[in-house]
């Protein structure tokens, strides 16, 4: 089928997917990207409108991780003030024990955001269903995304209109990258990605 004019786009956004990945391709420290301005620049590379920015992200109880609560609670009213849908999961903290080469036990604790994946995915169904969007823009690299995917193929065919998913992901020089599976794949350069910081800092001062 021949795409709309314009064609409208949702950006769904996996705050810790995103850092992570732009930690690791381009060394960043903290979250400090500005969803709206990165979405807006890779849907105008694309020749899309930015009708919308869906923001996702765990965040711990301030009891677990001070430091974290404080910096997604600032940073989610902010982007909230700047016409970002914010949504949040409680983020819980587990031990994990690995077996090291030599054979000593270490454990460690790490964050579980549960649910996140699911609730991008349900939001990409439902707003598809409601004709929000032409394209369904992802921020992560969740393989588990792909089923979305593959449900957004089906109903374009039940709606009988032109439907595209993409995966949006830094771009490692290092090594080879990889977007969701079923989707168009848009990496993007650090200098895409520097251009779109966020000035303001919301870690808690010392």
């Amino acid at each position: 089928m021949q795409p709309p004019s314009p064609i409208r786009a949702i950006a769904f956004v996996d705050g810790q997917n995103l850092f992570h990945s732009a930690k690791a391709s381009f060394g960043h420290r903290y979250p400090n990207y500005n969803v709206r301005k990165l979405a807006k620049a890779v849907c105008e590379a694309q020749g899309w409108e930015l009708e919308a920015v869906r923001f996702y992200t765990g965040v711990p109880d301030a009891k677990d991780n001070a430091f974290w609560n404080h910096f997604w609670v600032a940073k989610g009213a902010q982007m909230g003030r700047e016409g970002v849908h914010v949504h949040t999961r409680a983020l819980r903290y587990r031990t994990k024990t690995v077996r090291l080469p030599e054979g000593k036990k270490h454990s460690f604790v790490v964050g579980d955001e549960k649910g996140i994946d699911i609730r991008i995915a349900l939001d990409v169904i439902r707003l598809a269903q409601d004709k929000a969007y032409d394209v369904a823009l992802i921020f992560s690299q969740d393989q588990d995304l792909s089923e979305a995917a593959i449900e957004l193929r089906r109903i374009a065919s039940e709606q009988n209109r032109w439907i595209k998913i993409a995966s949006a992901f830094p771009e490692n020089p290092r090594h080879k990258t990889r977007g969701i599976d079923q989707t168009d794949w848009l990496p993007i350069s650090r200098k895409v990605y520097d251009a779109c910081l966020d000035p303001r800092d919301y870690r808690p001062k010392a």
